[in-house]
């Protein structure tokens, strides 16, 4: 096995929750309103840290598509789905549904972004001292 190389995203990226490996980007982020077996899920136009699994022919509520599991590279959980672009109307039999092809589904609860830091690690322990007093 060779030695694994992670890219580490500028800004505030999305992360892997179980191993905090970037993911993928806000610029990126194409729609919320996606959904999963587990709940709610992102589409984005890229994803990065990633490895594709085995293509398959998948039932989603717009209907059958081509899709391949994604995995975190770092831990190998699995963190959602891509897209297939497929040279025929298989992935999308829609006209409506080609502007998915190519593009990476995150599943909302196996991802953690930036601000979703607790508010508690951001309070002061020591509240009645400024950065001139002496403790």
């Amino acid at each position: 096995m060779g030695r694994l190389f992670v890219v580490e995203l500028e800004g505030r990226p999305y992360r892997c929750k179980f191993c905090d490996t970037h993911l993928a980007l806000p610029d990126d982020l194409v729609s919320k309103a996606f959904h999963c077996r587990r709940g709610k899920a992102y589409l984005f136009n890229k994803a990065v840290n990633t490895t594709v699994g085995v293509l398959e022919e998948r039932m989603m509520l717009s209907g059958i598509h081509t899709v391949a599991d994604i995995f975190c590279c770092s831990c190998g959980q699995n963190v959602g789905w891509k897209y297939i672009v497929i040279l025929t109307q298989v992935a999308a039999e829609e006209k409506s549904q080609k502007y998915k092809e190519g593009k990476f589904v995150l599943e909302r609860g196996r991802i953690v972004e930036e601000t979703d830091f607790s508010i508690e690690a951001f309070t002061d322990n020591h509240p009645g001292m400024s950065d001139g007093e002496d403790a």
